[in-house]
């Protein structure tokens, strides 16, 4: 029996509206009534996600749970309450922001409460348009020193000149990070050791659930963690190949198909 569902949101649970079908939200709303702990995981941070929250009814509950910023919080929503937490050093984040300054990327740098966005674009205004977050028109970064922050991205819409990047980094800079690919746009840093995969294991220990009664549901290579971690990986049918490739099943919709009720349907119900 699964007790414990870790899901990506974008391109997994969301449409591209960025909604949770209503077909979705009932099977989760039934599987839940079984005792399944249904828990969003995801790039993002949790106030950047209370739509998703709401659609879920899961906003400022008890025993409702997130994992935020690829694995580097793992909240209860109620509070919000952070039950564990992996912050990235400030000299790894300015290293960070100072090297991406080179290349033609946005830039995100992320707070528990916020998200601070960089050299950003056209077409990356028009995608941050419903996900709250602070428009920066400086270099400026020093107020970070003092604050805790999690994470940090690069957005190009060309995913190979992202690759390219990440291979011209320098050894001492890649060698302290996690890096991964999310939504064909973005390049993902978190510090060394930090995953969805490891959150997915924090937040089970805590609920005193197995591993072997989980799941991990994810489209993109920020999900490959939970993917290895989980008792039962699964892949959307819009997965990269990569994902499909570790998990052990992949779902015939896709994210514009309510992918998630037909996993909940064929595994939980």
């Amino acid at each position: 029996m699964y007790r414990l569902i870790a899901c990506d949101l974008d391109e997994t649970l969301l449409d591209k509206s960025r909604h949770v079908s209503k077909r979705t939200q009932e099977t989760i709303k039934m599987a839940e009534a079984q005792g399944l702990v249904f828990a969003p995981a995801t790039g993002r941070g949790f106030y950047s996600i209370k739509q998703t929250l709401e659609e879920l009814d899961a906003a400022n509950k008890k025993n409702h749970y997130m994992i935020g910023f690829n694995g580097g919080v793992v909240v209860e929503n109620h509070g919000p309450t952070i039950i564990k937490d992996f912050p990235m050093p400030f000299e790894i984040l300015a290293q960070l922001f100072e090297f991406g300054s080179n290349y033609d990327v946005a830039i995100h740098l992320y707070t528990f409460d916020q998200t601070y966005v960089y050299h950003s674009n056209p077409e990356e205004d028009a995608y941050l348009t419903t996900i709250p977050h602070e428009k920066r028109l400086d270099d400026e970064i020093s107020f970070l020193k003092d604050q805790v922050c999690y994470k940090a991205l690069f957005q190009n819409l060309d995913r190979s000149y992202l690759e390219r990047l990440e291979q011209e980094m320098p050894k001492p800079l890649h060698d302290v990070l996690e890096i991964s690919y999310s939504s064909n746009r973005y390049i993902e840093f978190n510090p060394k050791g930090v995953s969805k995969g490891v959150a997915l294991q924090t937040l089970a220990d805590h609920l005193e659930i197995p591993m072997k009664e989980t799941i991990a549901i994810g489209d993109n290579t920020n999900d490959l963690a939970m993917i290895h971690a989980a008792e039962l990986g699964i892949a959307v049918a819009n997965a990269v190949p990569a994902v499909k490739e570790a998990a052990q099943h992949t779902t015939i919709a896709d994210h514009e198909q309510s992918v998630v009720a037909e996993v909940i349907e064929t595994f939980i119900l």
